[in-house]
């Protein structure tokens, strides 16, 4: 089963209560999303550690219920 895009918003901004976050379908199938995530809590970390702790909010969800997820994530000026 697809998820809804706002479920992916709801699930990434309640890890990251800082940050904003912006979710779009790409496809329209609601299996192929992007998402750009900004969050203070990035800093220090490598780009591949931001993705790590984006993933790690969706709780388990990414490669069942979302099949592909494009990532970008920025730190705060």
């Amino acid at each position: 089963m697809a998820m809804v895009g706002s479920e992916i918003e709801r699930l990434i901004q309640q890890a990251f209560p800082d940050g904003q976050v912006l979710v779009m379908d790409l496809a329209g199938d609601g299996d192929h999303y992007a998402a750009r995530v900004t969050s203070a809590q990035f800093k220090g970390k490598s780009r591949v550690q931001q993705h790590q702790m984006v993933y790690a909010a969706l709780q388990g969800h990414m490669g069942d219920a979302l099949h592909a997820l494009a990532l970008e994530t920025i730190i705060p000026a």
